[in-house]
């Protein structure tokens, strides 16, 4: 059963792997630089309301492990056909067609993340297994997977074209089929006197009544904002070092989503670092630490160049483990600790709305501005690369002040909070 989990949690990751990190460079190549932040940003929007509608028809209507197979073979048919159209187009490729496809992609795939998570958990329960101790290594698999479709897509030439989504798009497919063989999940009929505020796990926004509850949210939202910025922007970044002699041959110029796959490799790492820290430094101290990770993350790909400046790319990478760990789990201990039995899943649910939803959609968009300013101005279309690269510098220094702003707030305003002696900080990792 584990090994059977591990290649659904492989396959998941790696069908958001193949195009997540190198979009952004077939985009920029192809017309749509000026775009980019639109194709991350739908990501953030649909999973305002997808992941929580399909969790509703899971338990209500179709088992998990079904939902889970339509919803990728959904997903896969329409990034298979975003890529034949961006195949056939070829640089002919316009924003509309392509952009329509890809977001209704996205919108049947981010709700399988949860229910993926939902039919590993059933399936080992059912095989009398501890979902606390046997889950965590079969979720790291998943990032595995991630990192794998991130190579292959750099190794075959495929960041600067339209295959990147014909690889996803056959994953999807293939998983669509591996998850019928999965153990069937339990459907639970709706209780007659259940309201719709409960269906929908609304009451979990009365926590905005709380001082400190409201404060987390909105500092949650505010990190949010730095989710994807370095997703849709860091590979078009990188290549654009290709127009400059000195770095043109450079490796993380010709080789940028495997320089970048460094950021997943130590996500993965850092996990297993999160139990000491809580317990060491208290889980304001270990949020604090991941903002200042942040400011790092953008300064230092801001300062770097793929030359003799380059180990400041992989520092900016390392410290990416700390950035996107630290906050998610320390994040959903701080929700788990302060918030009643009774809406706790649904208070996880408003922490990942803020994150990845309004957070990173706000951020995307903010960031394309950002970078629209600064490189993609009708200027820079008759510039020298010196000067590009000197837009790019700019716009990751703007993304590091923000951070920067952000932590300094967070500390002087977020109350501190000692991790209770009663949650088990393992749990969480």
């Amino acid at each position: 059963m584990k090994f059977r989990l591990i290649v659904m949690n492989f396959l998941e990751y790696a069908v958001w792997g193949a195009y997540l990190t190198s979009m952004g460079t077939y985009l920029f190549l192809h017309g749509m630089s000026t775009q980019i932040g639109w194709f991350y940003s739908v990501q953030g929007i649909v999973s305002l309301f997808m992941p929580a509608l399909m969790g509703i028809v899971a338990d209500r209507w179709i088992p998990a492990q079904k939902l889970l197979s339509i919803c990728h073979f959904l997903a896969g048919a329409f990034m298979i056909a975003a890529g034949w159209y961006g195949y056939t187009a070829g640089d002919a490729v316009q924003f509309s067609q392509l952009f329509t496809l890809y977001t209704f992609s996205v919108a049947f795939y981010m709700p399988t993340i949860a229910l993926s998570n939902s039919v590993a958990f059933n399936a080992l329960v059912k095989a009398d297994m501890d979902t606390v101790k046997d889950f965590p290594p079969i979720r790291v698999f998943g990032t595995v997977g991630f990192i794998a479709t991130m190579w292959c897509c750099d190794l075959l030439g495929f960041q600067p074209t339209s295959y990147q989504f014909l690889l996803s798009g056959a994953l999807s497919i293939v998983l669509a089929a591996y998850s019928l063989t999965l153990p069937n999940c339990d459907i639970k009929p709706a209780q007659a006197n259940q309201s719709i505020a409960d269906a929908l796990g609304l009451k979990a926004f009365a926590l905005f009544k709380q001082k400190k509850m409201a404060l987390f949210f909105i500092f949650s939202m505010c990190l949010g904002v730095s989710l994807q910025i370095t997703n849709g922007f860091a590979n078009p970044f990188l290549t654009s070092f290709g127009a400059i002699e000195e770095f043109a041959k450079t490796f993380g110029v010709q080789h940028a989503n495997i320089l970048i796959s460094i950021s997943q490799i130590c996500e993965a790492l850092c996990i297993l670092l999160i139990p000491f820290f809580l317990k060491k430094f208290g889980i304001k101290n270990v949020m604090f630490m991941a903002m200042i990770a942040w400011v790092l993350r953008f300064g230092l790909f801001g300062a770097g160049n793929p030359g003799a400046g380059v180990w400041m790319f992989v520092l900016s990478c390392i410290v990416y483990g700390f950035a996107f760990d630290f906050f998610n789990i320390s994040g959903a201990l701080y929700v788990d600790q302060e918030t009643d039995t009774s809406m706790r899943s649904s208070a996880q649910g408003l922490f990942m709305m803020m994150t990845n939803g309004v957070g990173a959609t706000i951020g995307t968009l903010a960031a394309q501005a950002v970078v629209n300013h600064f490189v993609n101005t009708p200027a820079a279309a008759g510039a020298d690369a010196m000067t590009i690269w000197s837009g790019w510098q700019s716009s990751w220094f703007t993304f590091a002040t923000y951070a920067l702003i952000v932590a300094v707030l967070f500390w002087f305003l977020f109350p501190k909070t000692p991790v209770k002696k009663s949650v088990k900080v393992d749990e969480y990792v």
